[in-house]
């Protein structure tokens, strides 16, 4: 009889695209983190076409690692979520944690976890507290992003800031347990059970806005988004994706991240929705620009963003898929 195919505890999927470096470092934190007994760590190739994959592959046997870790390679680079679902399918598992690379597991943390994963049937997903190599507090938890929060992105005023708090899409860091809306996924676990009833991630989208889908859809469900901020996971922002870097620079981004978004507005509030969504958003760009004018403040915005949400919204600018990278 041919042997069943293995169950696991948990099994954590690690995205690559040519950042075989910060992959690496990613799985030598979880060397004491898994139990080979029971857990098992798979690495997804993003069809990185540099050698990166045949260097990790390579290390995994140098270092002893292949007991425990395994290597996939995609055939294309279909995003993060189809990197992400490419992983999941791969391995039965009761649990399952998602890593950028550019995450590196503190001591503990993926056993808490679990435990926060256990702490009520209903608890679907588990987020660390994610914090910089110097153990800074980063933002990971936050609320739906909508029409209202796109007139305070777009503004970025105080005064309408506070008028629509309720809107205001990130929260305040967490000392201890907290449930919110949607939490970041550069590192969080999630139950098997969560896919087996709602599905997999969207891979619709090439990069970003695929977390809030996630949570969107599992929380109408009945599972809860759990923050466990006594798991701690560093985050090197920016290690696997120039998005992050090129936002905080006010310079334009890649063209899938306006494509998420287009899909994501389109999908939770239709076609009126996003161009409402977009108008907000203009409207919001317009008070930013006359507070530059009056008090010389940096303008909020990327550079050509009015154009590419507009063009987006129209069906003009390259489908998510066509973009580099793969990495929340």
């Amino acid at each position: 009889m041919p042997e069943a195919p293995r169950r696991f505890r948990l099994a954590a999927v690690v995205l690559n695209y040519r950042t075989p470096e910060l992959v690496l470092d990613c799985v030598a934190s979880l060397e004491t983190e898994v139990d080979p007994a029971v857990d098992t760590v798979v690495i997804v190739d993003n069809a990185s076409a540099d050698g990166s994959a045949d260097r990790i592959d390579a290390e995994l046997q140098a270092r002893g690692w292949s007991a425990w870790a395994r290597l996939i390679r995609s055939e294309h680079n279909g995003g993060f979520s189809a990197g992400n679902n490419l992983g999941i399918r791969a391995v039965d598992a009761d649990a399952y944690l998602l890593l950028n690379s550019d995450t590196v597991v503190r001591a503990g943390a993926v056993q808490a976890l679990l435990e926060g994963l256990a702490s009520e049937a209903r608890v679907g997903m588990v987020s660390p507290r994610l914090e910089g190599p110097e153990g800074d507090p980063q933002q990971s938890c936050f609320r739906y992003q909508t029409p209202a929060s796109e007139l305070i992105r777009g503004a970025q005023t105080g005064v309408i800031t506070r008028l629509l708090r309720p809107y205001v899409v990130s929260q305040p860091l967490d000392d201890g347990p907290a449930e919110h809306e949607w939490t970041s996924f550069a590192a969080v676990m999630i139950k098997k059970e969560v896919f087996a009833e709602i599905g997999l991630l969207d891979d619709g989208y090439f990069m970003y806005f695929e977390d809030t889908d996630f949570c969107r859809r599992m929380r109408p469900a009945g599972w809860k988004v759990l923050h466990w901020p006594v798991a701690r996971v560093v985050h090197k922002r920016g290690g696997s994706s120039e998005v992050k870097s090129r936002v905080a620079a006010r310079e334009r981004p890649p063209a899938y991240l306006y494509a998420s978004r287009a899909r994501y507005f389109l999908k939770y509030y239709g076609r009126l929705g996003l161009w409402l969504a977009n108008a907000l958003w203009s409207l919001g760009a317009v008070v930013n620009e006359l507070r530059v004018l009056v008090q010389r403040r940096r303008r909020a915005r990327c550079q050509r963003e009015a154009l590419d949400i507009w063009s987006s919204a129209c069906g003009r600018m390259p489908d998510c898929r066509e973009g580099k990278g793969g990495q929340a």
